[in-house]
């Protein structure tokens, strides 16, 4: 399974252009009429109708969803996608968009046995005891059964839905196309990026209508929690697994979203929201793979508190460097640090020299300190900090997009723990785990392989410099070098210019160390500190030293 959708895509079949029709007229009918023309689509438009006085009753932000509703399970989805992103739309169109649901039709058991017969082949039943001919379930892309397997094992077979992929490829084909149009005609519109969103919304479609990939998700999450019984993660079928396909171990328990679920035998409510979010905090700061769609209908409560995890077609994925800056936002947030929460955006986004910080960080206050305190029955922290990333954005901060699976995976959380106890409240539950947190942070492997890192870039650096000031002082002896300067404010620029070379002299100094006490390691004939030789543990130390003088003194400059 591939999408193949690339710039202007529309055009290439006569069916595009009926579906362009289509979205056209659909638009069109919920009051768009103007803006079509302005972006040369009006001759698409099938009925010449002026939107009726009723619709204009609606907002624009209510007008679109409705328009999304109508055009199906492509826009539902690109909707639901938006809903998750108040970095790239504004706050009354994520809150119309988190209104979507798809509707979605099952379909007739005939239809899906013509999937599993071409992706398991025609004797696909010799496989199966049975499988349950109605839906356990049905959604926009797959439809789910349940089945027995000829060993007796209980599975579900979660099929894809025949000429879904299709269907999508031609709908991101049009939207692609519109996009185009919107920026190119529609100033207005280029602070949005359409394209930039259907980019995101095109990658989100690739992955999730694998199911290789949810399979490979799942075999991930097994091996991360293989040492944790109490967490359930299904097994999954690889032999009867397919990119349309996938057969995996039916979850025993009952999923959150009945009642029943917190009044078996045995079962703890305070345990389950402790269990669950230690192994939530685990995906997050541990291993670095989180699921991203852990809402009450994925989680299931077992007997003696354990707890089972579905769906793994949304993950979110963590650099140790993303991992570190959320445990410093949360730290930050239960401090009111506001200053420090502004930074850790500023150092996860793609550089730009147009952030004013101190403004940034006086929004975040004003949005945040209010609620500040508060339990969740008052305060949705996940919907705080999406809203945070919306003021990053108007700052022409470009937010990471595991950042906004990680918060959306809040708002989800914060779902779960509503349902097991009203005074929930994730910021502190978050606070009682940071022990654990800040130990990993400091774990001696991590530290070594840290360090091992540092040795080697700083190694490197030493090596490249040579020739990067040759080619400098030959570049300032061409007879044809000549410098261009821009002076605004000198003075800035002469304190911004010492500042930098002092950072470098220090940097060289901290590399050097480095480097001296790692050649030092690696030949030890001397007592030891700590497991280090003795040489290489005060080398560095010093390095240590001078690098918290220089970040000191890098933080605190004007």
């Amino acid at each position: 399974m591939a999408f193949s959708l690339r710039a202007n895509p529309l055009g290439k079949t006569l069916k595009n252009a009926a579906r362009l029709r289509t979205i056209a007229s659909v638009f069109a009918k919920h009051g768009f009429h103007k803006l079509l023309e302005k972006i040369r689509l009006g001759q698409f438009i099938l009925e010449r109708l002026s939107a009726s006085s009723e619709i204009e009753n609606y907002s624009i932000a209510e007008r679109i969803r409705m328009s999304f509703e109508e055009l199906g399970p492509t826009f539902v989805k690109l909707g639901q996608l938006l809903a998750t992103r108040p970095d790239l739309v504004p706050e009354e169109y994520v809150a119309e968009f988190a209104k979507l649901h798809a509707n979605v039709q099952p379909l007739p058991f005939e239809t899906i046995e013509l999937v599993l017969q071409k992706e398991l082949g025609a004797d696909y039943k010799s496989h199966f005891l049975k499988i349950d001919p109605l839906p356990l379930g049905s959604a926009s892309i797959a439809q789910v059964h349940a089945a027995q397997l000829l060993n007796g094992e209980d599975v579900v077979i979660k099929v894809q839905r025949p000429g879904i992929i299709q269907t999508i490829s031609d709908d991101l084909g049009v939207l692609y196309f519109i996009a185009e149009m919107l920026y190119r005609y529609a100033p207005e519109t280029r602070a949005f990026n359409p394209m930039a969103i259907i980019d995101e919304y095109f990658k989100t479609l690739e992955l999730e209508t694998n199911f290789v990939v949810e399979a490979n998700n799942i075999r991930r999450f097994q091996v991360n929690f293989a040492d944790q019984p109490d967490i359930h993660v299904p097994q999954v079928h690889f032999e009867l697994t397919t990119e349309k396909v996938l057969v995996m171990e039916m979850m025993k328990g009952i999923p959150l979203t009945v009642e029943a679920s917190l009044k078996q035998d045995g079962v703890v409510p305070e345990e389950v929201i402790k269990r669950g979010l230690s192994a939530y905090f685990k995906m997050v700061f541990i291993d670095g793979l989180f699921h991203g769609d852990l809402h009450a209908g994925n989680f299931f409560v077992l007997p003696q508190n354990h707890i089972g995890l579905i769906d793994y077609g949304v993950v979110g994925r963590l650099n140790p460097k993303t991992q570190t800056a959320i445990v410093n936002m949360l730290f930050a947030l239960s401090k009111e640090d506001y200053e420090r929460l502004a930074y850790e955006y500023v150092d996860l986004a793609l550089f730009t020299d147009q952030i004013n910080v101190d403004l940034f960080a006086r929004e975040l206050r004003e949005l945040i300190a209010p609620f500040y305190g508060l339990t969740l029955k008052n305060v949705n922290l996940g919907k705080l900090l999406m809203k945070s990333a919306g003021i990053a954005s108007r700052h022409r901060l470009i937010v990471p997009t595991e950042l906004m699976i990680f918060f959306k995976s809040i708002v989800a959380i914060e779902g779960i723990g509503r349902k097991i106890s009203k005074e929930f409240d994730f910021l502190q539950y978050s606070l009682a785990f940071s022990a654990d947190l800040v130990k990993h942070q400091f774990d001696p492997s991590r530290i070594a392989h840290d360090m091992t890192q540092v040795a080697r870039e700083s190694k490197n650096f030493l090596n490249a410099l040579p020739r990067q000031l040759n080619f400098l002082i030959r570049k300032l002896n061409s007879p044809n070098h000549h410098f261009r300067f821009q002076l605004v404010e000198l003075e800035d620029i002469k304190r911004s210019i010492e500042s930098s070379f002092n950072l470098l002299f220090l940097g060289v100094v901290i590399a050097a160390l480095i480097l001296s006490g790692s050649f030092v390691y690696i030949h030890p004939n001397q007592e030891q500190i700590l497991g280090l030789p003795a040489l290489t543990f005060i080398l560095y130390s010093i390095a240590g030293f001078l690098g918290v003088i220089g970040f000191y003194n890098y933080i605190k400059k004007p």
